[in-house]
């Protein structure tokens, strides 16, 4: 018995031997690997697009990306058939609000229920990242940490958390949604006060700070003193975080302007047009744009459609001329606050404004990358970086709104939207 025991092993032992080289020369699959096949391939808004080609994923990051006939596929790989189809790195929206009653007091939601809210919402658009600049920070905290432990699918969420604005500055058009919803955003009335409370919300995990430069109320715009704002801009740059500025008019750009805020978060339709001059200044001083063009057609509903046409093509005009200033244009729609959730009119505006398929590919990519310190990671396609893929029906650079057709947006190398 004890001589057949040590024969079998034996025979094990050189059979294992045996297959341990063959195993190796296998290629073997992961069980995270993905391979989108046959796209044409958007690398960067700068670079020359691969018109066939693949992306393998493994492990939430892109491990290599090259032509179909270049990149051989893992044995067991899921794959998707992407022949026909477009693929760009991951959408930023870099101007949204998590104060939806989807996504309100989220402790008492469903998983389903955020997931639900926030594909509407967001991941729908191909949007990967977004930059939540005005919320309840504990809220938006407990949605993030619920998408990162993977109970919730959503995008990566950086937040301002609550805004900053001046002594009897809360916006009228916010003030009944606030007190329905139990929601407290004190003024700020002195520096020193100011100082602490940037200091608390970015202990308490805020990615940047959002300022009020102009609060609209029933009978003026208030416009912040620019002292406060630059002692706010200042606390937030200490610890190098992003100030964003919410503007109404040029003077709260003024503003802005002398405090060192980072990215204004509107065009200002109902004041002068920008001039070259102008907007070389907003340049010169570093800032970005999130233009929201949508947002001023959504919020004249009585407006007629003359109107409307001629608000729009000044916001337009306003967003060309920061773009052909070069200045550094970020997307963003102001969805949260809006409920137009469709991104097509706003690219349809972009492109109007004169902004060109790389433009508008660079403000949802690259730009916002490169502001928010992501660009060793995200923003690009390439191998090393963030498996953050957007799948789209049809190419924008034939038509702009091709952008809004998104078939699948894919998270970390996980398809957090597929289209039904």
């Amino acid at each position: 018995m004890l001589a057949s025991y040590m024969e079998d092993m034996r025979f094990g032992l050189t059979l294992s031997l045996l297959l341990i080289p063959a195993f190796l020369a296998a290629p073997q699959s992961h069980a995270a690997d993905l391979a989108l096949v046959g796209a044409k391939v958007y690398l960067s808004p700068s670079e020359p697009p691969i018109e066939s080609g693949t992306i393998l994923v493994r492990g939430g990051h892109i491990r290599s990306v090259g032509p179909v006939a270049k990149i051989k596929v893992p044995r067991g790989a899921t794959v998707i058939d992407c022949r026909g189809l477009v693929v760009t790195a991951g959408f930023w929206n870099s101007h949204v609000h998590i104060l939806l009653p989807g996504l309100l007091h989220a402790e008492n939601l469903s998983s389903e229920q955020i997931t639900s809210q926030l594909q509407q919402m967001l991941t729908q658009w191909g949007f990967t990242t977004v930059f939540d600049i005005a919320s309840v920070l504990q809220n938006t905290n407990l949605i993030r940490r619920r998408i990162e432990s993977g109970e919730v699918e959503g995008p990566r969420i950086l937040t301002t958390g609550e805004p900053f604005w001046g002594k009897g500055g809360t916006p009228v058009y916010i003030q009944d949604f606030l007190e329905a919803n139990r929601i407290r955003i004190p003024d700020v009335q002195s520096g020193a006060q100011a100082e602490e409370r940037v200091r608390q919300q970015i202990h308490d995990g805020a990615d940047g700070i959002k300022i009020f430069a102009n609060s609209v109320e029933r009978d003026r715009i208030l416009t912040m003193p620019s002292d406060l704002a630059q002692v706010i801009a200042a606390e937030a740059h200490r610890v190098g975080k992003p100030v964003f500025a919410h503007v109404s008019n040029n003077q709260g750009i003024e503003v802005a302007i002398q405090s060192g805020v980072d990215i204004l978060a509107h065009t200002t339709p109902v004041d002068d047009l920008w001039s070259p001059s102008f907007a070389q200044r907003l340049v010169t001083a570093h800032m970005a744009l999130t233009p929201t063009l949508t947002l001023w057609e959504t919020v004249s509903p009585n407006a007629s459609p003359d109107e409307i046409e001629k608000g729009m093509s000044r916001a337009a005009q306003q967003l060309g001329a920061f773009y052909q200033a070069g200045g550094q244009v970020l997307f963003g729609t102001d969805v949260g606050y809006i409920e137009q959730f469709d991104t097509q009119e706003e690219f349809k505006w972009m492109s109007r404004a004169g902004m060109s398929f790389q433009g508008i590919l660079a403000s949802l990519t690259t730009n916002p990358a490169q502001r928010f310190s992501y660009s060793t990671h995200s923003g690009r396609i390439a191998k090393g970086f963030d498996a953050d893929l957007v799948v789209l029906d049809a190419d924008p650079a034939q038509n702009a709104s091709a952008f809004s057709q998104v078939r699948y947006t894919i998270r970390d190398g996980q398809v957090i939207y597929r289209k039904k």
